[in-house]
């Protein structure tokens, strides 16, 4: 092609461009009036609530009577509407007698096949809720005493069960300041390494006095600089891996997952040719993968074998290690 810009120049063409922020101007004046009457629902709720006392009719009538009904309680307790979408598929696969109970699961919930369960849309989730009244009055329950189930309070994080407070429901103002930091927070929670399941791995690995490396494979570093990747455990070591192992957890879904899986398969490639020894193994957990079945089964198909942070399944993973290097 003639007169290609060069990459200095295209480099340039960026940085002195750059326009910093995009915003159109139609479209934040209409999400302004949105979140506008999203704080118009709230206080006429507040209101209703002061004058009245708390009573779950109010908030029953929120999700029928108004199109931003639950957007708006989500907001009031910092609940997301993908931790709500998460938390109705637990609901749909467990079978928790106390749980069900509480969210009439006998009257909406039929016919699923679990095996092929898929997660519901938002659009399915708001139809419910508007048509089905049992629906809807589990939804407002878990808000009211999810964080009383013994279920809940051992499969949710604390930093979210703490968002089903029933002091939040009466706009408590030291509740209020507690969303607002969760709000805050939420970023820094997620990307700390304590919170990272690895550390069970690295864990097992140490008490078992077991030597593994992080990093790079020394063969794909030279043969594949463009197709490697770093890898969370190698055992014992770089120079000879015998257990190679990737690790996924995740909470949330996202478009990635597909890439993802499709990158495990090329790394899995890479390593039968270079490493033959090695098995590679993938922790791969979280209700994440759970609701997405197509890319799950692609990205277990890349290992050698799988586990999850289970109990079990870490004991499995133990023994596993104790059987090769002990």
């Amino acid at each position: 092609m003639a007169n290609k810009p060069t990459t200095n120049l295209k480099f340039k063409t960026v940085i002195n461009k750059n326009t910093f922020y995009f915003f159109n101007q139609d479209y934040e004046q209409k999400y302004e009036g949105y979140l506008n009457s999203l704080k118009e629902i709230l206080l006429m709720l507040k209101n209703e609530i002061d004058t009245k006392g708390l009573k779950k009719k109010y908030f029953e009538a929120l999700l029928i009577d108004k199109e931003n009904g639950l957007r708006a309680l989500l907001a009031l307790t910092g609940f997301s509407n993908e931790t709500l979408k998460r938390l109705t598929t637990i609901i749909r696969v467990v079978n928790d007698p106390e749980l069900s109970k509480l969210v009439y699961k006998d009257k909406w919930f039929q016919n699923d096949d679990i095996d092929n369960l898929t997660e519901w849309s938002d659009e399915k989730i708001t139809k419910l809720i508007k048509e089905n009244k049992y629906f809807r009055k589990g939804i407002i329950n878990i808000f009211f005493e999810g964080s009383s189930i013994p279920f809940l309070t051992k499969t949710v994080p604390l930093f979210e069960l703490k968002k089903l407070s029933i002091s939040k429901l009466k706009f408590e103002l030291p509740e209020m300041i507690d969303t607002l930091i969760r709000y805050k927070e939420k970023g820094s929670y997620s990307g700390m390494r304590e919170n990272n399941p690895e550390l069970l791995i690295e864990k097992i690995l140490i008490n078992l006095d077991i030597p593994f490396e992080k990093g790079d494979l020394s063969k794909l570093k030279n043969s594949a600089p463009d197709n490697k990747r770093t890898m969370d455990f190698i055992v014992p070591n770089q120079r000879k891996p015998l257990i190679i192992v990737e690790s996924s957890f995740l909470a949330t879904t996202s478009s990635g997952q597909g890439d993802k899986s499709k990158t495990e398969i090329s790394i899995e490639k890479l390593i039968k040719s270079h490493y033959p020894k090695a098995r590679f193994i993938g922790f791969v957990d979280g209700v994440g993968w759970y609701v997405r079945k197509g890319d799950l089964k692609r990205m277990v198909s890349a290992y050698d074998d799988v586990f999850t942070f289970h109990k079990d399944e870490l004991r499995r993973f133990e023994k596993l290690l104790i059987k090769i290097f002990l």
